[in-house]
């Protein structure tokens, strides 16, 4: 069993790593509402523009050499401004 402490330091060093949200490939996101870490959990909130974007298919998380820390398909049709929350669970397999 991986101790809990370990596991935080993780999700720690995660949520010192993300820089950005790029959506479609081609939207970049760099303020986030809330960008916290719970435990093993990293959190984040972040508004979607509807001026932007009328369909997210793709969520990419970087860091702020843009290298890419996780990446999701998705479908979210964007009609208003719209926040959307993402978490990254850290545990052990």
């Amino acid at each position: 069993m991986i101790a809990s402490s370990f596991l935080n330091g993780v999700a720690n060093y995660t949520h010192g790593r993300i820089a950005k949200v790029v959506l479609n490939d081609s939207i970049e996101i760099a303020n986030f509402t809330i960008k916290e870490v719970t435990e093993s959990t990293v959190g984040m909130q972040y508004i979607v523009p509807a001026a932007l974007v009328s369909l997210v298919t793709k969520i990419d998380l970087k860091d702020s050499n843009n290298n890419l820390i996780s990446t999701n398909n998705v479908y979210v049709p964007i009609a208003s401004d719209t926040l959307l929350l993402q978490t990254i669970l850290i545990k052990e397999v």
